[in-house]
C-alpha cells in the first residue's frame, strides 16, 4: 500500500498565532496614532487662526463704534447679555476684567447669552475678553469725551508686557511692565482669548496677569502677551492710540 504525506498547513490554512496578531495590532495602533496627532495639530492651527480673525474683527467693530458714537463701549459683564456695563454715563463697572460687549457692537454669531466666543470651544470660559482704559477721567468711554479733552491731552494707559516676570505693583492702579518688556504703554483697549487651556490654565506667571477664572492677580491696567508655549496660550490684540486717532480724524470726529 502506497503511503502519501500531506503537505504542511499554510499560514492561510492554520491562521495567525497570538504573537502575530499582537504584532499586527501594534502596527495598526502606531499608524492610527501617527494620523491622529497631525489631525489634532491641524485643528489647533485652525482654532488659533480663527480666533485671531475674530479678535481682528472685534477691533474693527470697536473702531466703527467709536466713529459712530464719539466714544468706545465699556466691557460687558457676566449677566449683562453681551451689553456694555456702566455704573454711570461713561464710567465702566469692570474696565479691566469684562467681556467684549458683542450685543452693543452688533456682532454675530453669539452664544445663547449674547457673547462672542473664540474658536477654542463653546463654554462660557471661551468668551472674548475686553479691557478699556480709564485715563483722562474715562474720556475714551464718555460721549464726546475725546473731542472735549483734545488729542494732545489724551493719554491712554493700558500696558502690554512681553512677560509677567518683574511686573511693577501688579494688581494695583499703578501696575506696569518690567524694564525692557513693554510692547505698548499707551493702548486704548485690549481684546483677548484665554486660548485652548481656558478652563484649566491661567495660573502660570504670564497668564496669571490676564484676568481669567483661575487668576490670583487682581485686574489691573497691565496685560501680558508672551510667546506661545506650554504655559502661555492666550491670544491678544490691542487698539493703539495712533490707530484710534487716525480713524477718528479720517471720519471727521477729531479733533
Amino acid at each position: 500500500m502506497k503511503l502519501t504525506v500531506s503537505p504542511a498547513p499554510t499560514i492561510a490554512a492554520r491562521g495567525f498565532t497570538l504573537i502575530e496578531l499582537a504584532i499586527v495590532m501594534f502596527i495598526i495602533a502606531l499608524l492610527l496614532g501617527g494620523m491622529l496627532l497631525p489631525l489634532s495639530a491641524q485643528q489647533d492651527v485652525r482654532s488659533f487662526g480663527d480666533t485671531q480673525k475674530r479678535l481682528a474683527e472685534a477691533r474693527d467693530a470697536l473702531l466703527g463704534f467709536a466713529m459712530a458714537n464719539d466714544r468706545l463701549p465699556c466691557p460687558a459683564i457676566a449677566g449683562s447679555n453681551g451689553l456694555e456695563s456702566l455704573s454711570s454715563p461713561g464710567v465702566c463697572t469692570n474696565p479691566y476684567d469684562g467681556f467684549l460687549p458683542t450685543a452693543t457692537l452688533g456682532l454675530s454669531p453669539v452664544d445663547a447669552q449674547g457673547y462672542l466666543l473664540d474658536a477654542w470651544g463653546g463654554e462660557s470660559v471661551n468668551r472674548l475678553r475686553y479691557a478699556i482704559t480709564t485715563a483722562n477721567s474715562s474720556a475714551f468711554t464718555t460721549q464726546n469725551g475725546m473731542k472735549n479733552t483734545g488729542m494732545t491731552i489724551l493719554v491712554p494707559d493700558l500696558q502690554i508686557c512681553s512677560t509677567g516676570v518683574g511686573m511693577v505693583t501688579p494688581g494695583t492702579a499703578t501696575a506696569a511692565c518690567a524694564a525692557n518688556t513693554s510692547l505698548a504703554t499707551d493702548a486704548v483697549a485690549v481684546i483677548y482669548s484665554l486660548g485652548k487651556n481656558a478652563g484649566t490654565g491661567g495660573t502660570g506667571n504670564d497668564e496669571n496677569h490676564n484676568p481669567n477664572p483661575q487668576s490670583t492677580v487682581a485686574a489691573d491696567r497691565a496685560f501680558v502677551n508672551a510667546p506661545q508655549g506650554t504655559t502661555f496660550d492666550d491670544q491678544m490684540i490691542w487698539l493703539s492710540k495712533s490707530t484710534l486717532f487716525n480713524r477718528m480724524v479720517a471720519a471727521g470726529r477729531l479733533p
